[in-house]
């Protein structure tokens, strides 16, 4: 059985449960392969006293594994845009297939890198970089590529998925983030993750997977979670529904919507349902239906095992000399559209809206009226006495679908009026039907 020389660049936690997973299950993984997939060389910043590298070579120079010539496969698990970019372009210069777990790098420079492989002949494979462990990509591009894609959406961040599930027990934003940093959930810097960036990097690799598009993450809309409170999350409870941080990619005739946001979702829906660290991905193609992929969306062996699966595929391609390779984004690139990426000013939800209004007479009135004037319904309003204070209570709206356009001219109209104090919260609904 032939041998394949694999580097690995990287001995964080998702390294590392590479390097371990393919130690342990060696044999296994060469019996689906169909040759022996070699650890020849590892190189990282820092050494794992507590792993046991055994003979393979280490360094502290990621170079020296893009450089070694008996190095088939560089796998890419450093993280981060700048130096993880000029790695991989050196791995395809040298001639080298890579597989990297680098959801950043593929959204943010992944034309550039496959335009490089495509030119050089070599694979570039980036499964661990979307949902963890689940094999979302691979569904997408092979699974499913008999169907015309209408709609991507998802769980796609954990830290986020978990924060918002203990806020409904009426838990604080901030109590339930320092939380989330002590269990390892959030980085010390959660930046990436509550403000929405980390999804938007794996919503832009999910589009122009599904969809056939370029690589457009500058493009799309991200909003975070950190205005969220308990309050709007029991409210939206109330109504029937479950606030989730969702990215959203839609296929239209003139474009696709690119979004991330917290979502309300009716707590039927399998995606309302799914609570914690977990990520879910919903997949709605023409000849399918709806398809949902489920599990966990990070963690070292989890990741590990869609940084395996793709070593795996490359592996079998090298070992048999096979020419056959499964286009990079899942379509050749003559067959990509240019299709732009739409405004949030021409997307279309319902709304979940609360205003603190005074209570002064005909304040709902002057409301009512000036949605309906931007043509805008209401499906449910709530207000309950019990939360007068200080001379104002809080209304609760649910609209209809509405052109985003409209609802930011019609809030904006509401915020004028001197019955209303301060800033209309709001938050996008979807049904998925």
């Amino acid at each position: 059985m032939k041998d394949v020389n694999v580097g690995i660049c990287g001995l964080g936690t998702v390294g590392g449960g590479t390097f371990n997973v393919l130690t342990r299950n060696a044999a296994i993984i060469a019996g689906r392969a169909g040759c022996n997939i070699r650890i020849a060389r590892v190189a990282s910043r820092h050494s794992r006293d507590d792993l046991d590298l055994g003979n393979v070579p280490f360094s502290t120079d990621i170079y020296d594994v893009v450089n070694d010539p008996s190095i088939d496969i560089v796998v890419e698990l450093i993280g981060g845009y700048d130096a993880a970019k000029e790695l991989v372009l050196a791995a395809i210069a040298n001639g080298k297939h890579v597989v990297t777990a680098n959801k950043a790098l593929i959204a943010v420079h992944g034309n550039e890198i496959f335009d490089a492989a495509e030119k050089t002949g070599v694979v570039v494979a980036y499964e661990a970089g979307v949902a963890g462990g689940i094999p979302v990509i691979k569904s997408v591009r092979e699974g499913l590529a008999a169907n015309r894609i209408d709609t991507i959406a998802g769980i796609i961040n954990g830290t986020g998925n978990y924060i918002l599930t203990e806020m409904r027990a009426g838990r604080e934003f901030g109590e339930v983030l320092k939380e989330a940093q002590a269990l390892g959930y959030a980085e010390a810097d959660p930046t990436f993750d509550v403000e929405g960036i980390d999804a938007a990097h794996k919503l832009t690799i999910l589009a122009a997977s599904g969809f056939g598009v370029p690589l457009q993450f500058e493009k799309g809309f991200t909003e975070g979670i950190s205005g969220i409170t308990p309050y709007d999350i029991s409210h939206a409870e109330l109504l029937g529904y479950r606030v989730k941080h969702l990215g959203i990619a839609r296929r239209r005739e003139d474009g696709i919507e690119l979004r991330v946001h917290p979502t309300l979702v009716p707590q039927s829906h399998l995606i309302a349902q799914v609570d914690g660290v977990l990520n879910a991905v919903l997949v709605d193609g023409d000849a399918v239906g709806q398809t949902m992929y489920y599990g966990p969306g990070a963690g070292d062996e989890a990741t590990a095992s869609a940084v395996i699966a793709d070593i795996v595929d490359v592996a079998r391609a090298v070992s048999s000399n096979s020419q056959q390779r499964i286009p990079y984004l899942g379509f050749t690139p003559d067959a990509l559209e240019d299709l732009p990426v739409l405004p949030m000013e021409d997307v279309q939800s319902a709304y979940y809206l609360r205003i603190q209004a005074f209570d002064h007479p005909g304040v709902l009135a002057k409301i009512a009226a000036i949605l309906s004037e931007h043509g805008i319904n209401i499906e449910s309003i709530m207000q309950k006495e019990s939360e007068f204070k200080d001379g104002r209570i809080p209304v609760i709206i649910l609209t209809h679908t509405v052109q985003e356009r409209q609802m930011n001219l019609a809030i904006d109209e509401m915020e004028s009026l001197a019955d209303i104090d301060g800033k209309v919260v709001r938050i996008r609904a979807e049904n998925f039907n």
